[in-house]
C-alpha cells in the first residue's frame, strides 16, 4: 500500500516537517537511510543516479552524495550527530548550490503496529528565509518520488532473518 507523504510548514518556526508511512518494520526503514547502498536506491527523482562520494553512519560521522539528473547534478553533505538504531538520525544537511544554508535535521522512527512504521522529519532552517527557499525549489517532487521508490525497495526487500532449521533438519543437510 502506499501512503502520502505530509509536508507541514510551520508559521512561528524556521522548520519543514514530515510524516510518513512505511509497510515495513523500523528497522528496515532505519537501514534503508543510514545504508548508502540502500539509500542511493531511493533518493531523488526515478531518473536521477545518486553516487556516494563518503558515508560514516555512526554518531560523529559524515556523509556525502552527488546527484545527477541529464546535465543537473548536485552535491549534499552533512554529518550524523546522532544515530540511534532503528529510532532515530540526527544530521546536518547541504546543499553545494547554496553552502551557507545548513539546515538540522531529526528523523525519528516509530514503530506503529506489526511491519509499520512511521517516520517525522522535523528540518530546522537558521531563517525563515532559508525555510521558504528550500520549500520553494519543488523539494516536495523529489521527496515525494523518493517516498514511492522506497516503498517499493521495502516490498521488495527479502526475509534478512535466516530459515529456520530444526536439529534433525541440520543433521539430515550435514550427512548425506
Amino acid at each position: 500500500m502506499t501512503h502520502e507523504t505530509e509536508i507541514e510548514v510551520d508559521a512561528a518556526l524556521p522548520t519543514v516537517r514530515i510524516l510518513r508511512e512505511f509497510d515495513a518494520s523500523p528497522d528496515r526503514v532505519y537501514r534503508a537511510h543510514v545504508d548508502p547502498d540502500l539509500f542511493v536506491r531511493w533518493i531523488g527523482l526515478p531518473d536521477m543516479e545518486t553516487r556516494v562520494e563518503h558515508w560514516d553512519a555512526r554518531t560523529g560521522g559524515s556523509w556525502r552524495y552527488v546527484a545527477t539528473l541529464g546535465e543537473f547534478s548536485a552535491t549534499f553533505w552533512g554529518c550524523f550527530h546522532e544515530l540511534r538504531e532503528n529510532e532515530l538520525v540526527v544530521q546536518t544537511q547541504t546543499y553545494d548550490g547554496t553552502p551557507d544554508r545548513v539546515s538540522l535535521d531529526r528523523l525519528i522512527i516509530e514503530a506503529i503496529g506489526s511491519d509499520r512504521t512511521r517516520i517525522v522529519v522535523t528540518s530546522l532552517h537558521e531563517s525563515f528565509e532559508d525555510r521558504d527557499a528550500l520549500v520553494a525549489s519543488g523539494m516536495e517532487h523529489g521527496l515525494r518520488a523518493g517516498h514511492a521508490k522506497l516503498d517499493e525497495l521495502l516490498a521488495a526487500w527479502p526475509d534478512p532473518s535466516p530459515p529456520r532449521i530444526s536439529p534433525d533438519q541440520r543433521r539430515r543437510s550435514t550427512h548425506p
